[in-house]
């Protein structure tokens, strides 16, 4: 700058000088249509990069509705922002990062005739259809439509990997889930099985055996595993590692949380739910029979290993009790170790079992008759699970099923699960789904049986008792995504719009009407047994309030009427003792999705439970009213 320049001032002519009326720039120049032939990322970042790149930004209008890549987009990637919508088309670099826009253009290429260039506006939307020469035409209105049931197919191959937490990857993540069509559920009826017994009758070995034998898994895991419990010296073990995968259950030969797996048969799907017979773990083996169909009750025929698990105390008699309880239609008395060389296959030790059983499962509810089965197996060799066992080796059996002794017409434990039939499952009722747990992936996920009615994605829900109203986004049996849910499958559920604070486990997912929640109910129990320092029940007896999956602190605030082992009812008593059925007030520190019995059993049975004992067992018979 010059330091000795004055101020500068326009002189008056410039003074007098203002701007005339220039034309408009001219528009930019369109885009040019290019025609991919590959189906590869690489190829398609090419065309687009060199194509588009300095695309300019043009919002679209209306009449861009029906191409498909701008459907896809808008609607799918993002969420309607038509603005972002317009910033990511004209950005080919970002736009090629999403697997449905690569495989969009892979699926048009492929169709014959030049594709529709991922760049290009079209004024008349006609071009997609004019695109198409392989017969198949699309009207204006179907378009989008059809461009995603062939987007389909070209998504499955695609592996997706998108950086965590970015937007536009969950809705990109969201669309491709969608995108891959759901399977319909499998005809064939599930069964829930739960293992139940006293702790080391053997049931996570029953359970690895019947894993082996169907051939879920391969021998040189067996392999591995028996290396394994060899070198614990621990040699009969090796099946249980199938079900007991954690170091302590393996250290300590004891199942502590229910081990799950699945196997299948021609007739039947089944999940297998190995309960722990530990008395410390039982609101572990209250979760998997919750969920259960069919109960099997493993009993140990070896000597003094029996009568420690009947006697009290044992868990064999709790175990059924709470089976009954919560809902079990089926008990499959299975007595195990009958190779065992104290024993060896004789029936006096097997009708012992079978005798001391009976009354005892009659007394808590069972019909022997219909829900009851009884047979003698060996878990670890397999005899009688799959193949009927040696006539040499057991030479009474074969008369015993053809004459259809124990309830049973049945050589195998297989076979006579196979046999059953579950009634009252009513896929035309309102859906109840309690939650047995719930996880975060891209949503919150719920995990769940359907105990009635039909679910499907999209289905609006009510979550009790919350009462917030959810739209189920997905749904999946074993990882598969599945179209519809029916009664008795154990499923997950990502439920759109829901956190995890949301959905606890107890919950119960419901379509309209939703069933009932409430703190406060009149039940019908039965007294089992006491805890120490309280030899009579009275009001104001604490205890934990077990119904399907929910657990609550529960108080009794008033005893109506007892009924004694006699039959004598005792109106407005005051206490009740072990073995009387009482009618009685519960309160609970919170409210609970129920219902009363008669109207959904599964909903309407419970348990009270105190000290690791099993005190009463009970059916909800009333609720309060409906508050308006």
């Amino acid at each position: 700058m010059n330091p000795n320049a004055g101020e500068w001032k326009p002189s008056a002519a410039a003074a007098e000088w203002s701007p005339s009326p220039s034309p408009p720039p001219p528009p930019p120049p369109p885009p040019s249509t290019m025609a991919i032939t590959g189906t590869s990322n690489a190829d398609v970042n090419m065309k687009m990069n060199t194509d588009a790149r300095l695309a300019p930004v043009e919002p679209y209008d209306d009449e861009d509705n029906d191409d498909p890549l701008w459907r896809l987009v808008l609607d799918k990637i993002c969420n309607g922002d038509r603005d972002r919508a317009t910033r990511l088309i004209a950005d080919p670099d970002s736009l090629a990062d999403y697997p449905e826009v690569v495989a969009l253009i892979a699926a048009t290429s492929t169709r014959g005739g030049s594709a529709v260039s991922t760049m290009e506006v079209d004024d008349g939307g006609d071009d997609w259809e004019e695109g198409v020469d392989d017969g198949n035409k699309y009207d204006n209105n179907s378009g989008a439509d059809a461009c995603v049931n062939d987007l389909v197919d070209a998504v499955k191959g695609i592996d997706v990997d998108f950086k965590e937490g970015s937007p536009d990857s969950v809705a990109a993540a969201d669309y491709s889930a969608d995108a891959i069509q759901a399977v319909e559920g499998d005809p064939r009826e599930h069964l829930n099985l739960v293992f139940i017994g006293h702790v080391d009758a053997g049931k996570s070995t029953l359970s690895g055996n019947i894993l082996y034998l169907t051939e879920n898994v391969d021998k040189r895991t067996i392999e591995k595993y028996e290396q394994e419990a060899k070198e614990r010296n621990r040699e009969s073990w090796f099946l249980a590692f199938i079900m007991d995968t954690n170091e302590e259950e393996r250290a300590k030969g004891k199942t502590v949380e229910v081990g799950r797996a699945t196997f299948e048969t021609k007739h039947h799907r089944y999940s297998i739910l190995d309960a722990p017979g530990h008395k410390n773990y039982v609101p572990n083996m209250i979760m998997g029979a919750s969920q259960a169909d069919v109960g099997v009750l493993v009993i140990s025929a070896r000597k003094g290993e029996f009568e420690a698990g009947f006697d009290k105390g044992g868990q064999t008699r709790e175990h059924a009790l709470l089976a009954k309880t919560l809902g079990v239609s089926f008990l499959v008395v299975v007595i195990n170790k009958m190779d065992e060389p104290t024993v060896r296959w004789r029936r006096e030790r097997f009708d012992e079992c079978v005798n001391k059983l009976r009354p005892f499962l009659k007394g808590c509810g069972f019909k022997i008759k219909k829900e009851v089965k009884f047979m003698p197996i060996s878990g670890l060799n397999g005899a009688n699970v799959k193949d009927e066992v040696d006539p040499k080796e057991c030479g009474w059996w074969a008369n015993c099923w053809k004459t259809g002794e124990n309830n049973t017409s049945q050589p195998t434990l297989m076979g006579l699960l196979d046999s059953l039939e579950m009634k009252g499952r009513d896929p035309n009722a309102p859906v109840r789904i309690p939650v047995l747990d719930r996880y975060s992936d891209r949503g919150t996920i719920a995990m769940g049986k359907v105990e009635s009615g039909t679910i499907r994605p999209g289905t609006k829900i009510t979550m009790m008792p919350t009462r917030q109203t959810y739209k189920v986004d997905g749904i999946w049996s074993e990882e598969t995504p599945i179209a519809t849910a029916r009664p008795g499958e154990n499923i997950l559920i990502k439920i759109g719009g829901a956190g995890m604070e949301d959905v606890q486990k107890g919950f119960v997912i419901c379509t309209d009407p939703p069933c009932r929640s409430v703190d406060k109910l009149i039940c019908q129990i039965m007294v089992m047994d006491l805890p120490e320092h309280a030899k009579i029940l009275t009001a104001g007896f604490q205890a934990v309030f077990h119904a399907h999956c929910a657990e609550e602190e529960a108080t009794v605030t008033k005893i109506f009427e007892t009924t004694d082992k006699k039959g004598k009812v005792h109106k407005g008593a005051h206490f009740a003792n072990v073995g009387m059925t009482v009618i009685c007030m519960i309160e609970l520190a919170r409210t609970v999705p129920c219902e009363t019995y008669d109207d959904y059993p599964f909903l309407g049975r419970f348990t009270l439970r105190t000290e690791g004992k099993t005190c009463a067992i009970g059916i909800i018979k009333k609720l309060p009213p409906k508050k308006e």
